[in-house]
């Protein structure tokens, strides 16, 4: 297969080249040569999308829980009432279906965070562990244990989540947000980590409060525990609600800890922000200013169609498009890194997404021809390849 005259954006190079447009030939499964072309960009090729932040187990229930209209408290016990009526044929109906959308719009990674509020395992990871098998080299599966931060006071229940969570090879996570006692709380999820060798993954500072400061407390705890790189903070939202030079240092740490950041501009626009006027804040972490700082920074899908996030699909572009919109990402092409390659190095996958001769024919081509184009409904019109093949 060649494909004639496509943009390859700069951060999504894996070789040298000043060249607009390029024609890439495939060979079996891999990238066998890529030329400079001698016409302009009449499509944009990126490599296949990697969704480091979704919620499978929660996927598709709003019919059932309703909208909670920016309330992330309440959607939070709306969904725990619901989830005790979970059974596991009920949530490989909606897991998979979520995962046959992804596939179907070129995803070839996620992560999925999967509810684990007391020290018994929940019905999800089964069902995770099962479709981790029956995705196997369509969709790579990674999950994380999502879990209230003072369940960990109980020392002998995180010990217990933790080995589970090992044995599962999953990665190990907590939900964070204006804990007391936090540096104490915090410091027992990395004693937990050390000792299984397992990666961390926190909800952190999902909120507006100018308080919450769990990004900077996790930041000074990674690096004293040498965990430099092994550690993933989704949201942080509170960090576009502190000063300026409160949210640099922060960053500054973020940086030298080596933490991968994500922003989920769907759920946090819904969620955060008034609801009885036109809100002022955007729920959105300082993407700009953390990718200035040298932090590996990402977006990602978050909820789909639960009481969190009451819309959206599992089409990586839909939120990336909103982030670029709500963040001010310009050029949008010089972005798209945010759902390819820096999830990739978050999720420690084999290849990091950089399109080059030799590299998986993972791929997704884009009709867009320009950075314009590239967020309308033409331009996210796309081809997915995978191992050379359209599908």
């Amino acid at each position: 297969m060649i494909l004639e005259a496509v943009a390859i954006p700069q951060p999504l190079r894996g070789f040298a080249s000043d060249a607009a447009a390029f024609d890439v030939r495939l060979q079996g499964a891999t990238v066998a040569t890529i030329r400079p072309s001698a016409g302009p960009p009449t499509a944009t090729l990126v490599s296949a999308f990697v969704d480091a932040h979704v919620h499978l187990d929660k996927t598709h229930t709003v019919n059932d829980v309703g909208a909670t209209e920016g309330d992330l408290f309440a959607a939070i016990e709306r969904m725990a009432a619901h989830r005790a009526r979970w059974t596991g044929a009920d949530l490989h109906a909606r897991m998979n279906r979520a995962l046959h959308e992804a596939f179907s719009y070129g995803t070839r990674a996620v992560r999925t965070h999967l509810d684990w509020v007391t020290r018994d395992t929940p019905v999800a990871l089964a069902v995770f562990e099962a479709l981790r098998e029956a995705w196997a080299g369509r969709v790579d599966l990674q999950c994380v244990s999502l879990t209230p931060l003072d369940v960990f006071d109980a020392l002998a229940d995180g010990q217990h989540i933790a080995s589970q969570v090992a044995q599962a090879g999953g990665v190990l996570g907590a939900f964070v947000y204006r804990n007391d006692r936090l540096t104490e709380k915090l410091q027992r999820v990395f004693d937990l980590a050390v000792a299984h060798q397992l990666s961390l993954d926190f909800h952190v500072d999902e909120g507006l409060h100018e308080d919450a400061r769990g990004l900077q407390a996790i930041a000074h705890l990674t690096i004293q525990n040498g965990w430099q790189g092994r550690v993933t903070c989704g949201h942080a939202c509170s960090l576009a609600m502190q000063s300026e030079s409160n949210a640099a240092t922060a960053l500054v740490n973020t940086a030298q800890a080596a933490i991968h950041l994500i922003a989920l501009p769907t759920t946090n626009l819904y969620l955060q922000g008034a609801w009885n006027r036109t809100p002022i804040e955007r729920g959105i972490t300082r993407l700009k200013e953390a990718a200035a700082h040298g932090v590996n920074t990402c977006i990602a899908t978050d909820n789909v169609a639960d009481g969190f996030y009451p819309y959206g699909s599992y089409d990586l572009m839909e939120s990336f498009s909103l982030g670029v919109q709500m963040a001010h990402l310009s050029p949008a092409s010089q972005w798209l890194n945010t759902i390819t390659i820096s999830p990739a190095r978050a999720m420690g996958l084999p290849w990091d997404g950089k399109i080059a001769k030799g590299c998986p024919a993972d791929l997704v081509l884009l009709a867009a021809r320009n950075d314009y184009e590239l967020l309308t409904p033409a331009g996210r019109q796309r081809t997915v390849i995978r191992n050379g093949q359209a599908l």
